[in-house]
């Protein structure tokens, strides 16, 4: 199960919203969609499965997107984390992770290693178990690496409280 969710800064601060993930297939479809929320200001879109792993896009304008994902591993096993993964890693993984049978994960049915250890040991060379992408994703808003590296249990709510959006964020879950 995953759960998804839009904050866009605003002049009068924060602003969230629940985050429909049905039609999103690309980083860019994810970035349109946060664009969306918001023209100019900074939009920060999380995905979060199940406690398994979480995942921040920052989006600025029409800049590239930003990515951080707490777990490549784990995220790599499923549809929307695969798809971050992906970007983040490069394309010489798409080979490697074809291999992968994602089917159920992307509902949030837990990976199963021990069901198809090739499978799992595909994804542990391919991905690695430990946080991937730009741990500075939050620093100017009040996040530091070593905070962003340290959170474990209801990371998002952790990250809203730093931002100042926890309020917010909670009403849409």
């Amino acid at each position: 199960m995953y759960f998804a969710a839009l904050l866009a800064r605003t002049e009068d601060g924060w602003e969230a919203s629940d985050m429909e993930l049905d039609d999103v297939e690309t980083l860019s479809d994810l970035a349109d969609l946060a664009r969306g929320a918001s023209d100019d200001d900074t939009v920060i879109a999380f995905i979060e499965q199940e406690d398994a792993w979480f995942g921040i896009v920052r989006i600025e304008g029409e800049e590239d997107p930003r990515i951080y994902v707490s777990d490549g591993a784990a995220a790599a096993r499923s549809s929307y984390g695969e798809m971050l993964t992906r970007e983040l890693l490069g394309d010489d993984l798409d080979d490697e992770l074809e291999t992968l049978n994602l089917d159920g994960t992307e509902d949030g049915e837990p990976f199963d290693a021990d069901e198809d250890d090739e499978i799992g040991s595909v994804a542990a060379e391919a991905v690695p178990a430990a946080p991937v992408g730009d741990r500075l994703i939050l620093a100017d808003l009040g996040m530091s690496t070593e905070d962003l590296l340290a959170l474990e249990s209801d990371a998002l709510a952790e990250i809203a409280g730093a931002l100042g959006a926890a309020e917010v964020l909670e009403a849409v879950r």
